[in-house]
């Protein structure tokens, strides 16, 4: 089951770097590689990356934030609790 909680605002990405993220996105999926779309696309390699970079980092932030939320809604499971002890 796969749960889809935030997406990535392509809108806003594609401002930015003035090109259509979506197609960049769609292209990955289908496994073409970096120097591929932007030949097709007419879009600067290192734009390309960037565009990845930006997406990984904003993917990866949101994973933090819902890990961070679930933690502090329950209590940490019994292994990630760090008991320190004076007598030890």
């Amino acid at each position: 089951m796969v749960r889809r909680y935030d997406k990535i605002d392509d809108k806003a990405l594609s401002k930015k770097y003035r090109t259509n993220v979506k197609r960049i996105i769609a292209a990955w999926k289908k496994g073409y590689s970096d120097m591929e779309i932007s030949q097709a696309l007419g879009v600067d390699l290192f734009t390309v990356q960037q565009i990845k970079t930006d997406i990984e980092l904003t993917h990866r932030r949101m994973r933090i934030d819902r890990k961070r939320k679930s933690l502090s809604e329950d209590h940490a499971p019994r292994e990630h609790h760090i008991f320190l002890s004076p007598f030890i």
